[in-house]
This record gives structure tokens, C-alpha cells and sequence, in this order.
């Protein structure tokens, strides 16, 4: 007999116990109490700073909670970032994140999609700390087994990157692109699905590594997006990449109003700042234009033109906006800081986004009506991409918030969750 039980057990009486049924749910986010924020560097299966939720089902936005054991044991990507060890930083700020060094197999990371101008991607961290409400890239962390809403607060830096993407161009990359007709060199993006100058770079400067192995090749084609204005650091790389490459810049400009800017972007550079950037960049003869995405319904709409005229004025030869688009794991962050921040808009934006990632089908149009009639006011180019590859046009969405299919097709989109 067994040492832990009793040799003679009480009886036990059956009792009728009255079952409570959870309140059905209606919008795709979580709404229990918080769990306790994780303690500093704590990063071990199954802490409270851990998404509980399984990556092979992204539909299961809040799933039941489960015992420590009946949980599987973490792989791939989860795996290496929950035994990533944390990296010093130079930084005395109470409120700046945790940083570790993530080792990861491969920089350049393929992307498949015919939905998008490029062919791979390169994001030198996972997370970003400008902490955007609405970025759309929180779901990354999920794939990590990490809640969304520590994107900006755990900071992975992916080591040795340099040497990575030295193997990665030699193995891997064509300079005769597939999608074009093997007329044109593969695309490659940088900061799809973090900011490449997000202040991580002054400390670990991976995103320059990574251009400094760019700049020994030649006929490559490459593509840089960031809010940062911590790019023109880079000038001297960057001018040498183009003599030897395709190279173009976009500049994430949302907003001219600095109280704003700091309420959606809560520590990314002030537009200003930005302006400034493209104004340097393009006076050192560099490609630059202006991405005026996302656009918020109420919030930022309304400045549209303004921001054109500002960003034609600095310089640059492209603008473009597209209409807000919310995955889940960026829909349980944005619609509780609209209720707080925006409360008279949080019915609209709950109307549109609790049952579909995208806004109704005829504002999008409009705007991008609106959109095409600043390019010609203002004498913009087409984007440069444009021409690139043949962009097929996205399906139609189902009208039920499927967070299984927008999840998959983001993910097959951008490739931001490899490597």
C-alpha cells in the first residue's frame, strides 16, 4: 500500500454542485484581471509573463488555464527565447526593458507571399521598445509563448548576426527573382516586423552589422523602414550601399502632432525629428519616401494631407497610407486604450474591429481615393516598389473574426516569425 495515503479512506457523500457557466465573450481580447507583472529577467516556462496560449492555434486568444503539468514542453523559437540569457546594458532607466541574446540559426528569412513586394526579410530584434498601440507585430512574441503586451517590455537581440546573414546571402539569396521573371534580384526588407533604430541599436548595433555585410555585396535589393531618426547614423553605410545596390528608405510618419505622436507612439521619435531625417537622407542623395501608416479612423485621418505636404516639403518621393489593421494579440492592446484615451471613438473602432481585423470594405476605398488624389496634388511617385512583383489582390475577409485565418496569412505574409 501506498506510504502517501491512508490505509482506510473516509467515505465520501456525493453533493450536487451547481455549475457556472463563464459569460460568453464578444470582443477578441481578454478581459480577466491581469496576472502580476514577471519579475526582472524571469523568463522561465510557464511565469506569468508567458503567453499561455499554444502557437500552433493562434485562434485561441484566451485560452483556460492549465497546470504546470499538463503543459507541453516548449520548442523551436519558445524554446530558445525562454533560455535566452539577458544582456548587459549600459542604460539606468527605471523603465527601460529587458534585453536578452537570442541565438538564432538564420538573419535572412524567406517570404513566400505574392501579397507583398518583397522576397525575404531581415528583423535584427524581436520586439521593438517605441511601443506603437496599434503594431500589428505583437503577435511575434506569441510565437515565443510571450504575451503580446510584453512586446516592448522583453527585447530579443539576435546574435551574431553579421556572420549570419554572410552565410545567408551566399546560400540562399538569387540575384535572378522568381516573381519578377528572373529579370530583377530578390528583395530584401529590413524592419517588417520590428524597428531596426528602435534604441536597442545604440547599444547593440545589430541593424548596422547586418548593413555592413550588405554593403561588401553588389546588385542586391533592399528596402529599410523604421520611425527612428537614429538612421542617419548609418549615412556613410547607407550611401555605399546604394552605389553598389538597389537601396530605398521609408520613413513611418503618422502624425504632426507631438501629444498625439506621444500617445500612439509612446517612445518612438517626435515627427519632427523624422522630417528632419528624410530632409538629411534625401540630401545625401538617398531614395526616401514617407509611409502614413497606419491611418486611425477619428484619430489621425484627419491630418492626412497635412502630413503629405510636411513630408514633401522634407523631401520625399513616395507617400502612401493604408487603413488600420488589427490582428488579435494587437486588437487585446489597442481597443482597451481606445475605450481609456479615445472614449468617444470606442464604439465605432468596437463596431468595426471586435468582429473583423479590417475596417468596412467602402471607408478603405475611400481612403484610398483620397490617398491617390494627394499624390498627384503633391507630385509624389509611385511607390517604388510598385512593379517590383505582381501584388495579388487580398481575399475578401469573412465578416466572423477568424483569428486562425488573419493570423495565417499575416504570418504567411511578412515571414516575421522565422529565425
Amino acid at each position: 500500500m501506498s506510504p502517501v495515503l491512508p490505509r482506510t479512506a473516509p467515505v465520501l457523500t456525493s453533493r450536487r454542485h451547481l455549475v457556472r457557466h463563464p459569460a460568453v465573450r464578444f470582443l477578441p481580447f481578454c478581459l480577466e484581471t491581469p496576472e502580476p507583472k514577471p519579475e526582472a529577467g524571469a523568463l522561465a516556462q510557464g511565469h506569468p509573463g508567458w503567453r499561455k496560449g499554444s502557437p500552433d492555434s493562434p485562434s485561441a486568444d484566451c485560452p483556460p488555464p492549465q497546470s504546470q503539468t499538463s503543459r507541453a514542453p516548449l520548442v523551436g523559437i519558445a524554446r530558445l527565447a525562454a533560455n535566452s540569457p539577458s544582456a548587459e546594458s549600459r542604460r539606468r532607466s527605471a523603465e527601460k526593458p529587458e534585453y536578452f541574446f537570442l541565438p538564432v540559426k538564420s538573419i535572412l528569412n524567406r517570404c513566400d507571399s505574392e501579397r507583398v513586394p518583397f522576397d525575404w526579410t531581415i528583423n535584427p530584434y524581436r520586439g521593438c521598445e517605441f511601443g506603437c498601440k496599434y503594431c500589428y507585430a505583437r503577435y511575434t512574441h506569441e510565437y515565443m509563448e510571450i504575451d503580446g503586451g510584453e512586446f516592448e517590455r522583453k527585447i530579443f537581440v539576435k546574435q551574431g548576426a553579421g556572420a549570419l546573414l554572410a552565410r545567408d546571402i551566399s546560400q540562399k539569396y538569387s540575384y535572378e527573382s522568381k516573381a519578377d521573371g528572373f529579370a530583377q534580384s530578390e528583395h530584401i526588407a529590413i524592419g517588417t516586423a520590428t524597428d531596426p533604430y528602435q534604441p536597442a541599436e545604440k547599444e547593440y548595433g545589430v541593424t548596422r552589422a547586418c548593413l555592413e555585410e550588405l554593403e561588401k555585396r553588389e546588385g542586391l535589393s533592399i528596402s529599410i523602414i523604421t520611425k527612428s531618426n537614429r538612421i542617419v547614423r548609418d549615412l556613410d553605410l547607407l550611401k555605399r550601399i546604394a552605389e553598389k545596390s538597389a537601396l530605398i528608405v521609408n520613413i513611418t510618419v503618422t502624425t504632426l502632432r507631438p501629444r498625439v505622436a506621444r500617445l500612439l507612439e509612446p517612445r518612438a521619435p517626435r515627427p519632427d525629428l523624422r522630417l528632419a531625417a528624410i530632409r538629411e537622407l534625401r540630401e545625401a542623395g538617398l531614395s526616401v519616401g514617407v509611409s502614413a501608416s497606419p491611418l486611425l479612423p477619428g484619430i489621425n485621418d484627419g491630418e492626412l494631407e497635412a502630413v503629405a505636404a510636411a513630408s514633401r516639403e522634407a523631401g520625399a518621393q513616395w507617400f502612401y497610407s493604408g487603413v488600420l489593421f488589427l490582428m488579435p494579440a494587437s486588437a487585446r492592446q489597442f481597443l482597451p486604450f481606445i475605450r481609456e484615451k479615445f472614449p468617444k471613438l470606442a464604439g465605432q473602432y468596437e463596431q468595426w474591429y471586435a468582429r473583423n481585423g479590417y475596417a468596412p470594405e467602402e471607408y478603405r476605398k475611400k481612403i484610398s481615393e483620397r490617398v491617390h488624389k494627394i499624390r498627384e496634388k503633391f507630385g509624389f511617385a509611385s511607390r517604388p516598389w510598385e512593379g517590383m512583383r505582381s501584388v495579388a489582390r487580398p481575399a475578401q475577409m469573412s465578416l466572423g473574426w477568424d483569428a486562425g485565418a488573419i493570423s495565417g496569412e499575416l504570418r504567411q505574409m511578412c515571414s516575421c516569425s522565422a529565425g
